[in-house]
């Protein structure tokens, strides 16, 4: 059995009294797509600096692409891509002065370099303003470079901080294409999101991190399963007929009571087929309008409310974990 590409046992860091990492364990296999997902402050960032060799851990181990991140951070950082929350992109360069400079330091040569380049440029929408100047690039332009600059060298691993923040939907677009054909060749990539939809589509296997702790991982079906199968959900034409609607349904519930709240009714749907066509029988012996009626599978949202408390934060949330690092920093230069 081949070596995980990605192998972190009981990784912890703290800064001060602060642990953001309380002894976590992930795992991808070659050629995956490994989904983070957590509130902000749950550790995410700080895990991908461990992992990126960006940070030392105080405990704990990991490797990637069969280096050790503490031992071998010299050689491993040949072999991984990083894109982080902030484009890390130089604004007196332009767009294809950038992606050339990141192929020369990987040893590419000059001619591959600018071919990568111009390659990249296109797949991102950047073409039109290869020759401007970084520092005239929008926001949005220049998490796109970014995220460019860490797809020049072809890494086997690759770290994507919440890729998609601050991009219009046809950039995410792009990029889950530019990831599926990576993963496809056999690159391994771990994403750090908020857009569970992004989780969804692109991850094989989601780990949800909350206060420095792995709390549930599995695949995204296997984490839907365990907030509960199907629902269906009826709007009713009148909303004071919710009592009598519960009560007709109550039968055909499974495990739990169905519930109300103003017009809408949702009950836990049985296994068996034939539930939809049963509760309108039932609603209409009953002498209760429907408005609509529809079955609904729970989505991410519904996990991570579950298990964290509340809903994912998109963009123009700080992100805490950047904050603990920053503390953390300043106290141990202030040590030394």
């Amino acid at each position: 059995m081949s070596e995980p590409a990605i192998e972190v046992r009981d990784l912890r860091k703290s800064y001060g009294d602060v642990e953001a990492l309380r002894g976590i364990d992930l795992e991808a296999p070659a050629g995956t797509v490994l989904g983070l997902l957590g509130p902000n402050g749950a550790g995410k960032t700080t895990a991908v600096r461990i992992l990126t060799t960006l940070l030392p851990p105080d405990a704990g181990s990991a490797r990637v692409a069969g280096f050790d991140v503490v031992r071998d951070a010299s050689e491993l950082r040949a072999h991984v891509g990083l894109a982080g929350q902030y484009a890390a992109v130089d604004e007196n360069l332009t767009g294809r002065e950038n992606l050339e400079m990141v192929g020369r330091l990987y040893h590419l040569g000059r001619k591959r370099s600018l071919g990568r380049a111009d390659e990249l440029l296109e797949t991102f929408g950047l073409t039109d303003a290869a020759s401007r100047l970084v520092r005239t690039y929008s926001g949005g332009m220049r998490r796109r470079l970014d995220l460019a600059a860490a797809l020049v060298a072809r890494p086997p691993v690759i770290f994507l901080d919440e890729p998609t923040t601050g991009l219009d939907p046809r950039s995410r677009l792009a990029l889950w294409q530019t990831i599926a054909v990576r993963v496809a060749a056999g690159t391994t990539v771990l994403l750090t999101t908020q857009y569970l939809d992004e989780a969804d589509r692109l991850a094989d296997a989601i780990a949800v991190i909350d206060h420095g702790q792995v709390i549930a991982e599995g695949t995204s079906d296997e984490l839907k399963d365990r907030v509960g199968g199907e629902r269906l959900e009826v709007t009713l034409e009148d909303p004071s007929q919710a009592e009598v609607a519960i009560a007709a349904l109550a039968p055909i519930s499974e495990d739990d009571r169905p519930s109300c709240a103003g017009e809408l009714l949702s009950m836990p749907m049985r296994r068996d087929r034939g539930g939809i066509a049963e509760a309108v029988r039932r609603l209409d012996s009953a002498g209760v309008g429907i408005a609509d009626i529809a079955v609904r599978r729970p989505t991410l949202d519904d996990v991570f409310i579950a298990l964290t408390g509340h809903a994912a934060e998109h963009e123009g949330a700080e992100d805490e974990d950047e904050d603990e690092e920053e503390q953390g920093e300043e106290r141990e230069e202030r040590a030394a």
